[in-house]
């Protein structure tokens, strides 16, 4: 079994009577944010996504997400492109919607490599599939990780192609963001969606940066843009050597965080409730007393 952990630390006092943890009050619904520790073998990691989407269906999720590169954390960053699928076909995609289906949820597919205008890179796509096994929609990375501190650098741009625009997506269970990673770091992005319900960032986090900026940059999002964030994170040790920060997470718009796993593969889940949030944005209404549209 995954570990699985919740964040029994947090002191933070919501406003209000109407909490997120209670997750069989009525109107409330079950998300769930998968971790993994992926490797290069594009079939194990399937495997290992298949028997977490499971736990996390049992557990009465509706929706789940991946982290990002679920499908595969190659042992050099171009291994990616040799795994990349052309968008409604591949062996991840099959996978994907065969999941949604089966469990009658609403998949995300944290990352998928997708084909690029590029011969050699990919696009790092994130897929909804719906409860039918449908593709809902789909997101490319907009913003490229770069970092070089010497003995530790990354460059996103030598291998993927990046997006251009912001996807939000409107479903049963509210109007949801998409996005990736490295995009956390740029707030404009997220007030670009507008009035968002819930806040999708598939990641996998360095080691380094996620210490000293993850839970920071997750909780400010949530708190700034009063919604929901499912975080769902690559946590461990690859076979290429990288280390990444793990602690997915899910954190209520008052900046709480409801469950949280720091290492290894599990499952993080908990409820979201549109009455409390619609009750936190009417008595802090900041989204409405914002004065530069432009951002």
């Amino acid at each position: 079994m995954p570990i699985k952990t919740n964040s029994k630390s947090e002191k933070t006092t919501r406003p209000g009577k109407s909490s997120s943890q209670n997750t069989n009050a009525p109107g409330i619904v079950k998300i769930a944010g998968i971790q993994m520790a992926s490797g290069p073998h594009v079939s194990a990691n399937l495997s290992e996504a298949e028997r977490l989407i499971e736990i996390a269906a049992e557990q009465g999720a509706k929706l789940v997400a991946l982290p990002e590169y679920f499908a595969i954390m190659g042992i050099k960053d171009t291994d990616k492109i040799k795994a990349r699928e052309e968008e409604g076909d591949g062996p991840i995609q099959r996978f994907l919607s065969r999941m949604a289906k089966k469990h009658n949820i609403w998949l995300i597919g944290g990352s998928v490599p997708l084909k690029a205008s590029v011969a050699g890179k990919v696009r790092n796509s994130c897929l909804v599939f719906d409860p039918l096994g449908k593709l809902a929609a789909r997101y490319d990375k907009m913003h490229l990780f770069g970092l070089d501190l010497g003995n530790e650098k990354f460059s996103e741009q030598d291998t993927i192609e990046p997006g251009e625009g912001i996807v939000v997506l409107n479903t049963p269970l509210g109007n949801i963001g998409l996005s990736i990673c490295y995009d956390l770091r740029f707030p404009e992005m997220f007030r670009a969606m507008g009035e968002i319900d819930l806040l999708v960032v598939p990641s996998a986090f360095t080691e380094t940066t996620g210490k000293a900026h993850w839970e920071t940059l997750i909780r400010a999002r949530a708190i700034e843009n009063l919604c929901y964030v499912l975080a769902p994170a690559q946590g461990g040790y690859h076979l290429s050597g990288r280390e990444t920060h793990g602690n997915s997470m899910i954190v209520d718009p008052w900046g709480v965080i409801l469950d949280r796993l720091p290492r290894g593969s599990g499952v993080v889940i908990a409820g979201i409730n549109p009455a409390y949030q619609a009750s936190l944005r009417n008595s802090l209404p900041a989204l409405k007393h914002r004065t530069m549209h432009e951002c």
